[in-house]
């Protein structure tokens, strides 16, 4: 399951496909300009979301390797 953490407070979320229910796959996508921004995706090619925010910055989650 894809979990995400806040760094500063601790609080943390998990993620499935609002379609599929299955737990979507943590994941950096690289942008045109260099950056990578964090993202979970659905491991089924539903789509895929940005990180989610909390204390004012990207929560983190560990990258697993997107098929």
């Amino acid at each position: 399951m894809a979990t995400y953490e806040c760094n500063k407070c601790g609080m943390s979320v998990n993620a499935t496909c609002g379609k599929c229910d299955i737990p979507l796959q943590n994941g950096m996508l690289d942008l045109d300009d260099g950056t990578q921004v964090p993202i979970s995706e659905c491991p089924n090619g539903h789509g895929k979301i940005k990180s989610p925010l909390r204390c004012g910055s990207d929560m983190t989650g560990a990258i697993s390797k997107l098929n």
